[in-house]
């Protein structure tokens, strides 16, 4: 069994290296100017590759691993091919410079990614003993490969005379002149890791398809979970919090580097700081819905959005900072740089206290018979809607607060989105009531198999 968890371990350590080494720095490639080798496109553009494209492989996701891949072929054989497919796809697109190659590609690589995510799962809890205590172990295992390949590629690829240092992400170097246009390496990268990974499938342990049929009624009995006035509420208020959600992986980049003066070196590293602080409150998250309740977890979740959006809106007040380099080439970490990064830990507080809760909610309300259906209707509509939303938001936010399209007045930006997620909250807060029975002690167990990156 120790041999099996050690697999499962590597599994979900390369599944999430392959998605943090190239989405923390995607929209700072794409966005960045031809000269400084990027490719200019506008944010309006960057929030539809990243938008639509996610939003189209969330919704295909699980009818690709529940009904098809689930009937018909082992586990980690599929897993396998889709990999296979997805790396050949990812290292196509590295060599594109059009918005329309760029969108199709990064749509039919969302396809095939993001049903890897529920089959490498569906394994996971195939395979463990004790999922309820197991779980959450292999699952934490995901987020430090997302942690490992946003620092190892800029400390190897993007920087040469490299040093340790106190703070994050713990290492400097002088940037390489063309780091900008080398970030499209990510994508090559990541394909060439898939490939590897493909090849790892076949030492993960055999899980045949399931030929039981699926219960046909369970998604309109979920949907019918729209009558809890509770879930309703819920679901109205992760709408509008899943598309700031998704403006930061769109727009976090393009702030360090413009207007906070990072290298792009340190952009993938400086934002791990999230993930850290992501497994420290998930760790806690039992503790706060023993205290809390799912009401105020909540509530505390979409405040820690309105806290890190107005504070950076706050820091980007001041003029625009050119990166700010010593004598030797390496990075000068100045107080607002260091506020911004650093300000990043309230992106824990945001995952988990809201969107692991609200799945934890929904795991709750809903009767046993429906549970997986009404947490994939939940899903699709939270990471396939929301998502979708985000990239005309983000072409208004474009126009509204940018140049040619591309967002210049961070500020602006920043507490418009810090003014969504307070209303938002407000309104959720003065609305919602739990109507689920049971001890809330329960969901201490819970809240470590919601560990995400």
């Amino acid at each position: 069994m120790k041999y099996i968890k050690n697999r499962l371990n590597v599994m979900m350590l390369l599944q999430y290296g392959v998605w943090g080494l190239w989405l923390p720095v995607l929209a700072t490639y794409l966005q960045s100017p031809d000269a400084d080798g990027g490719l200019g496109f506008t944010s309006g553009q960057v929030g539809w590759i990243l938008g639509l494209a996610g939003s189209i492989g969330a919704v295909c996701a699980p009818f690709i691993a529940g009904q098809f891949a689930d009937r018909y072929f082992s586990t980690e054989k599929f897993l396998s091919v889709l990999l296979v497919l997805g790396g050949i796809v990812k290292i196509i697109t590295a060599y594109q410079d059009t918005f329309m190659a760029w969108l199709i590609l990064s749509i039919i690589y969302s396809v095939l990614y993001m049903p890897t995510l529920s089959l490498t799962n569906s394994m996971a809890f195939a395979h463990l003993d004790n999922p309820d205590k197991e779980w959450p172990r292999v699952r934490v295992m995901g987020t430090f490969g997302w942690i490992a390949a946003s620092w190892l590629f800029p400390m190897i690829w993007l920087q040469s005379d490299l040093q340790l240092q106190a703070l994050p992400p713990f290492f400097v170097g002088t940037e390489v002149a063309d780091a900008t246009a080398r970030l499209a390496d990510t994508l090559i990268v990541a394909g060439v890791l898939s490939f590897f990974y493909a090849g790892f499938c076949f030492l993960l342990p055999h899980t045949p398809p399931k030929k039981e049929a699926v219960e046909k009624l369970a998604f309109k009995k979920a949907f019918a979970l729209l009558s809890h006035r509770s879930f309703a509420i819920l679901l109205l208020a992760s709408l509008p919090i899943s598309v700031i959600h998704q403006i930061y992986f769109m727009q976090t980049g393009p702030f360090f580097e413009n207007q906070l003066g990072m290298l792009v070196t340190y952009i993938a590293p400086a934002m791990t700081v999230g993930q850290f602080a992501e497994i420290g409150f998930l760790a806690l998250l039992g503790v706060f819905l023993m205290r809390l309740g799912f009401r105020w977890t909540i509530t505390l979740g979409g405040l820690a959005y309105f806290a890190r959006y107005a504070i950076w809106g706050l820091i980007s007040m001041q003029e625009a900072s050119a990166p700010s380099v010593d004598a030797a080439g390496h990075m000068l970490w100045t107080t607002p740089l260091m506020i911004g990064v650093f300000s990043q830990a309230l992106h824990g507080l945001c995952y988990a206290c809201f969107f692991a809760s609200a799945f934890m909610y929904v795991d709750r309300i809903a009767d046993a018979d429906i549970r997986n259906s009404a947490q994939t209707v939940f899903g699709i509509i939270i990471l396939g809607v929301g998502p979708v939303f985000a990239g005309p938001f983000l072409a208004l936010l474009g126009s509204v607060f940018g140049e040619n399209g591309v967002v210049t007045n961070f500020a602006g930006m920043w507490f418009t989105l810090a003014a969504i997620a307070l209303i938002t909250t407000v309104l959720f807060g003065l609305a919602f009531r739990d109507e689920t029975q049971g001890e809330i002690a329960e969901t201490e167990t819970l809240a470590g198999e919601t560990v995400g990156a």
